[in-house]
């Protein structure tokens, strides 16, 4: 079968699609056969093995995982002994890893069906970016009705997740975009959008309940001032930086928060079942719609991971298998 495999850190010239044996389902797994993936901030992090701490568990000098890809969609194609949710030929989507490859091996637990009203295209743009904004609103945030909350990145694969989950709480949702992407932003359901050309939503004397923070480019200080009494800043991810951002984020959300009753909360997502069927019941009740930027196939992956990587998607990119 073909897969994507990259055998060194560096930049997208490092990935080639090449001829691997197939993967073999074990007791608890499913093998799937993938009719579309996406990629995420994740992919090109571990593709570039920055940043560096992150290789004391990627590995230090060269890749463990020599594989791309955590989201996907496609057809059961074997089930292991123990598979009871799972028979061949069900439409599923889910997370894994190497998953931009023709033929994946899941956990079982990894997989819900597939929701009838979309395609594989937007099944697999929603597991990674989906949960990322699911929990972080919802767990970290402790998003409520009538909660005033601010989405910066609205127009970014998290981002316009974020937009429709905070809605489907009952949040009142301010989304932060650049100009090109006002539109996409209000048609998302966003009930304001602030232009970041125009206007520094820092400097601005409205407050929210929770900020989701899923850029990077405000200060923390300056994220925390727009807070209410009490409310909540929940922050994607590590941050930039080889070294010094990665390492100073989380202790400098820890310190911050000592101070006062507004809190700083890093985190990063975890895989989980309830929380996939959480998403696939938004999207069958069009609550929820995943946005599809650019698709590729699976032969152009690194030319995907480039536009990714520039930050200027709207919404996920996806790739074909």
């Amino acid at each position: 079968m073909k897969a994507i495999i990259f055998r060194r850190y560096g930049s997208p010239d490092r990935i080639r699609l090449e001829d691997v044996e197939p993967p073999v389902a074990g007791d608890a797994q499913v093998l799937v056969r993938v009719r579309a993936a996406s990629i995420n901030p994740l992919d090109w992090h571990r593709l570039r093995g920055q940043p560096y701490p992150m290789r004391g568990s990627e590995g230090l000098t060269k890749p463990k995982n020599t594989g791309l890809g955590a989201d996907l969609a496609g057809v059961v194609e074997a089930v292991g002994s123990g598979v009871t949710r799972f028979e061949l030929g069900d439409e599923v989507f889910g997370m894994s890893t190497r998953t931009c490859a023709e033929l994946v091996r899941v956990a079982e637990e990894g997989l819900v069906h597939k929701p009838g009203n979309i395609t594989f295209e937007q099944a697999a743009a929603v597991p990674v970016a989906a949960l990322t904004a699911l929990q972080g609103l919802r767990d970290k945030g402790r998003i409520q009705q009538g909660h005033s909350v601010l989405v910066n990145g609205a127009a970014g694969g998290v981002g316009t997740f974020a937009v429709q989950i905070a809605k489907a709480f009952g949040a009142t949702v301010t989304g932060v975009c650049s100009s090109r992407n006002v539109e996409l932003v209000r048609s998302l359901g966003a009930d304001r959008v602030i232009d970041y050309t125009e206007r520094d939503f820092t400097a601005g004397e409205e407050r929210y309940d929770l900020v989701f923070e899923g850029v990077g480019s405000p200060s923390l200080a300056k994220c925390r001032g727009v807070l209410k009494p009490e409310g909540r800043l929940v922050v994607v991810g590590a941050g930039s930086g080889q070294w010094v951002g990665p390492l100073l984020r989380p202790v400098g959300g820890l310190l911050l928060s000592w101070f006062g009753s507004r809190k700083l909360l890093p985190f990063l997502t975890k895989r989980n079942h309830d929380d996939l069927l959480t998403m696939k019941e938004l999207i069958e009740a069009g609550r929820v719609t995943p946005v599809i930027d650019r698709a590729y196939p699976l032969s152009e992956l690194a030319e995907a991971m480039r536009y990714l990587e520039a930050g200027h998607a709207q919404g996920k990119v996806v790739i074909t298998v």
